[in-house]
């Protein structure tokens, strides 16, 4: 029987969205064992002048729970 949890992570870039679920991903990964798949659960951007500053991501991280 497999059992897992999830936890949420919110990561920035200021390269875009694609970027900051990497390194929210590469982040958890470091202390995080058995991550399984991850679920984008918000996006948004913060503007500064008309013009994006920055890209967020909220992510929930499944992972699978070591026996």
């Amino acid at each position: 029987m497999t059992v897992a949890n999830i936890t949420r992570v919110n990561s920035t870039s200021t390269k875009g969205f694609d970027d900051a679920l990497q390194v929210g991903l590469r982040r958890a990964a470091l202390t995080v064992r058995g991550i399984t798949d991850l679920r984008i659960v918000e996006q948004s951007a913060r503007v500064k002048n008309g013009t994006i500053t920055e890209y967020c991501v909220g992510i929930e991280i499944t992972f699978v729970l070591e026996d």
